[in-house]
């Protein structure tokens, strides 16, 4: 009897609509792959992430589907991101002390050890490192 062999490094993903209360499911997913990979102390950071970014998604872009996903791409370092396929590229504003919005990638940013994004011919993906501590 043969087993099948996992490939890549160990991941979750899964594909969403673009609706605000999508957000839960995504920081959910964040939140069983860090505990099951016993790194559930990054767990905080993880959902804050995801949930800026999910809302970017959703605010920044007209795409009807998001694709969540959470990797382990080293023993230290684990990657969250969000796909659409949308064109437009995150940046990261100057805001204001009276801004109520615009702070998200600051958030990102200062939660993460890197973020960043990938583009594709036919859209993106915009994701963030967290570090995993040594043990």
């Amino acid at each position: 009897m043969t087993r099948p062999a996992a490939v890549g490094p160990p991941g979750y993903t899964e594909t969403l609509s673009c609706e605000p209360e999508m957000a839960r499911r995504a920081r959910r997913l964040v939140t069983v792959a860090l505990n099951t990979w016993g790194i559930g102390e990054l767990t905080d950071a993880g959902t804050l992430i995801v949930s800026e970014l999910v809302s970017n998604a959703i605010r920044h872009t007209s795409c009807r589907l998001i694709r969540v996903s959470v990797r382990r791409v080293t023993d230290d370092l684990v990657r969250i991101g969000v796909t659409d396929k949308s064109h437009a590229l995150p940046t990261m504003d100057r805001v204001a002390d009276g801004d109520e919005t615009g702070r998200g990638l600051a958030l990102v940013d200062g939660l993460s050890h890197r973020w960043g994004y990938d583009q594709m011919r036919w859209g993106k993906t915009v994701w963030a490192e967290l570090a995993v501590a040594a043990c």
